[in-house]
């Protein structure tokens, strides 16, 4: 088969190696424009131009992958299929209809559960016990589309995103030569998502990490490892003793329980050096400063002489 890859993220990159050692032809790679970024503020390409580039494949970097010259250079390859991953943009009707065996989609949830931009973070938060890939065509609404394949994963205790985002990524791309196999020879099933069981996974923002010890000691945890490593869970912490406020993201926790016969308020450090919550304590075990990289929240709390009453506080801006 003649393929068109449409993508920007590092998650497709898995399934580009695949890809490249199969049977089909990879003729093209469309990609999303380089950004400036860092504090020199220099263009970065995205993952997927910086592979294409190194394997000598053809490549075009676009901020619009609708407009007409674009069309015309992919209907220039004749492609049997389009593959598109992790890439950030809408198709038009007109560029599906270019390939003669249609566009297909890789997807990090079991849809239709998780339909949006950031299904792998929610999952996490959301506590659920299994995820997986989905493989679908696409359609008018995002991520709408018929399955083609499905695999499933356990989400593994103590799994952050950044992790499940790999072992997801691995797991695509045999998922993802098998279906193409499936469309090639006509043995593909076509099912439609029940949408009686849609959810969604918006975008993240920044302001989403921001964390509320009102809320219960199992919840924030979610939120730490589903906020891992961005945007990740961000606090303010502030020193009893000299009442300096740093920002600082909460990498790794454990539930404790916690009467709280004190009756602190919620982010205080208690006698043990727990973050009481709405319900239970957090007992921080990785912790990063603003300034800093992560590192062990003893050592953390050495070098500050960290002590109860101490307070990590939510970032309102």
């Amino acid at each position: 088969m003649k393929i068109v890859y449409l993508g920007s993220g590092e998650f497709g990159i898995d399934c580009l190696n695949a890809l490249a050692d199969s049977e089909h032809n990879l003729d093209l790679v469309i990609t999303g424009a380089a950004h400036q970024a860092g504090r020199g503020r220099k263009f970065k390409s995205t993952p997927v131009a910086s592979w294409a580039e190194k394997h000598s494949i053809d490549f075009i970097e676009t901020e619009d992958v609708n407009a007409p010259q674009i069309i015309e250079k992919i209907a220039s390859y004749e492609p049997d299929l389009i593959v598109v991953i992790a890439f950030g943009q809408k198709l038009s009707n007109e560029l599906i209809a270019v390939p003669k065996k249609g566009a297909i989609n890789v997807h990090a949830s079991l849809l239709p559960k998780y339909r949006g931009a950031a299904p792998i973070n929610w999952a996490i938060i959301n506590g659920e016990k299994q995820t997986g890939i989905s493989i679908i065509t696409l359609a008018e609404k995002m991520d709408a589309g018929e399955i083609l394949g499905q695999e499933k994963t356990e989400i593994l205790a103590d799994e952050t995103a950044g992790t499940l985002h790999d072992r997801l990524a691995k797991l695509s791309a045999p998922l993802l030569l098998k279906t193409i196999k499936q469309i090639d020879d006509g043995s593909a099933v076509y099912t439609k998502q029940d949408v009686s069981q849609v959810t969604r996974a918006h975008k993240l923002k920044k302001s989403d990490g921001f964390i509320d010890f009102t809320d219960s000691a199992e919840q924030i945890q979610k939120k730490i490892l589903g906020f891992w490593p961005w945007p990740g869970a961000s606090v303010f912490y502030v020193s009893k003793k000299t009442t300096r406020c740093r920002r600082v993201t909460l990498g790794m926790a454990e539930v404790v329980e916690s009467s709280n016969p004190a009756d602190l308020a919620t982010g205080i450090l208690d006698e043990n050096l727990n973050i009481i919550c709405g319900k239970n304590a957090l007992k921080v075990t990785k912790i990063k400063p603003a300034d800093g990289t992560l590192m062990e929240f003893e050592d953390f709390v050495n070098g500050r002489q960290s002590c109860p009453g101490d307070l990590f506080m939510k970032i309102d801006e």
